[in-house]
């Protein structure tokens, strides 16, 4: 049985515009100790579904229409408020996008930290501290002592991310979700967070769910890769299977749009156009309007994820089942 497994997820808003399906049908598992990469362009729905899993979908505009979370075979989704604040933090923890707005300005990093791990762990405010103060010593936050007592505006960019995982850990929990981890950071602190995480998920049995954009980033750090667009899952593929061959014309685009892929001297390859709003999706398939590989069929039927090889799935019309 999978450490997680994520079926049929659908979360919508709520909008002036009206409805908008940010997530519309989202499938793929995560094993233990597994890091699975979840990749596409801005808009196509890959951070409402890591606020989906771990129940932070801002309510009333936001909500699960459908689907279900099994983390050990128990769908989440259907728990308690106080139940899922039990699992929030203790069992799936997230580092979020922006460490300088999810880090509260008013209080201490420390504070932040120990406040985690009371609300977890049977321990006095003192021993969370020494906890505490540990923790951002092991992410790598030079002066830990002192750095305690500092708030988020006091630290570099760096050192709110590494302060951000070092609550993200405190109670050590079984899945890590990493939102975009290293956006905007300098390429050597890149470097450093995502050696980082590894690390401390080899040290803690955790399995991760890393979201970002950045191929590279997911070529050194995950082993299964999931490719999103348009709120809907259109390849999986372990990362090895998928650099070597991508199948899916959104996937092969988006290598494409890689640097290393272009000879020098030529201009960069882009996709033509942008991702649907969310309110607007085409019929048929979602990436029709701006695949080169279209045909009329694509207009009309919306293509289902197919086995297409050994553990490659995808979903277009290209490969019928």
């Amino acid at each position: 049985m999978p450490l997680l497994e994520v079926r049929d997820l659908k979360t919508y808003f709520k909008t002036s515009q009206g409805l908008a399906r940010a997530v519309d049908g989202v499938s793929f598992t995560l094993d233990r100790g597994e890091t699975v990469g979840l990749v596409g362009e801005s808009g196509c729905g890959k951070s409402v579904t890591a606020l989906s899993i771990i129940q932070l979908v801002p309510e009333p505009s936001g909500y699960i229409a459908g689907g279900e979370i099994l983390l050990d075979g128990s769908n989440i989704i259907t728990l308690s408020n106080r139940q899922k604040q039990g699992i929030r933090g203790k069992r799936i923890a997230m580092i979020f996008q922006e460490p300088m707005t999810a880090l509260n300005p008013v209080f201490t990093v420390g504070n932040q930290i120990i406040e985690t791990i009371r609300r977890h762990e049977s321990v006095t405010r003192k021993e969370a501290r020494k906890m505490a103060v540990e923790l951002l010593d092991r992410v790598g936050i030079p002066q830990p002592e002192d750095r305690v007592n500092d708030y988020s505006y006091q630290l570099s960019g760096g050192m709110q991310q590494r302060a951000m995982i070092a609550m993200a850990l405190s109670c050590k929990p079984d899945i890590l979700i990493a939102d975009e981890p290293t956006t905007a950071l300098d390429v050597t602190i890149q470097a450093q967070i995502l050696e980082l995480i590894k690390e401390l998920q080899m040290d803690l049995g955790m399995s991760v769910l890393l979201i970002t954009h950045d191929l590279g980033v997911v070529a050194g750090a995950a082993d299964k890769v999931a490719v999103m667009y348009a709120g809907k899952v259109v390849e999986t593929a372990p990362v090895e299977t998928l650099f070597e061959g991508p199948k899916h014309p959104y996937t092969r685009g988006l290598f494409e749009s890689l640097p290393s892929r272009n000879h020098r001297g030529k201009m960069l390859h882009a996709i033509r156009g942008v991702v649907p709003p969310a309110t607007d999706f085409p019929d048929g398939c979602r990436f029709c309007t701006r695949c080169e590989e279209v045909m009329d069929e694509c207009r009309t039927q919306e293509p289902k994820l197919v086995e297409i090889a050994q553990n490659h799935q995808a979903a277009c019309l290209l490969y019928k089942e």
